[in-house]
Parts: structure tokens; C-alpha cells; sequence
């Protein structure tokens, strides 16, 4: 047995006036649920809980892309600590080499 949807819309209080109802719209689409192609009319308080379901499948795509945007920002911000690090590294050990060096050239003076 399939259920369809009564006539009565209950903001004017008797059947659906169709196209005459500035709620009556279009939606084009995929149906989220079942991944089916929709080309239909309907009153736009119906079409909500779809376009919620909708909305939902959305932010939870957005929400996985911006926590992999971050992961890729972490692991990028982690390399250039690891790079800039080994820099001061080798600054510091030039400035040592050059500390020795100036050493050994004044006791060989004296």
C-alpha cells in the first residue's frame, strides 16, 4: 500500500489551490534520501523536510572538508617549524664555528 499525501492544506483550510499559492514551487533536483532525480511541484512546507535532510548531507560535507583543510594546515604549519628550526640550528652552529675560529686565531697571536 503507498500513502500519498492529502489535498487539505491547512492554512487556508480547505484543498490546495496549486499553482494559484505562492507556497506551490518547484524543486529540481537529486533526492537525498533515494539519490533519484526530482522535476516536481509542491507546497514549500512539504518540500521542508527534504530540503532539511538536504541541508544536513551539506554541512556535513563541509564540515569533513574544513577538517581536512586543517589537517593539511597542521601538517604544512608543522613541516615549517621542522625547517625553520633546523635553520637556527645551523645558524647557531656556524656562529659556534666561528666562535672557535676566532679563538684559535688569538692564542696563535700571542
Amino acid at each position: 500500500m503507498k500513502l500519498e499525501p492529502g489535498k487539505f492544506c491547512p492554512l487556508i483550510g480547505k484543498d490546495c489551490i496549486g499553482l494559484q499559492c505562492s507556497w506551490f514551487t518547484q524543486v529540481r533536483g537529486m533526492n537525498p534520501q533515494t539519490g533519484e532525480e526530482i522535476d516536481d511541484w509542491g507546497c514549500a512546507v512539504t518540500w521542508l523536510p527534504l530540503m532539511m535532510i538536504e541541508n544536513s548531507n551539506q554541512q556535513r560535507q563541509t564540515g569533513a572538508a574544513i577538517e581536512s583543510f586543517r589537517n593539511e594546515t597542521v601538517k604544512s604549519t608543522m613541516k615549517a617549524q621542522e625547517i625553520y628550526q633546523r635553520e637556527l640550528e645551523l645558524k647557531a652552529q656556524e656562529r659556534l664555528m666561528q666562535s672557535r675560529q676566532i679563538k684559535n686565531v688569538t692564542e696563535t697571536e700571542e
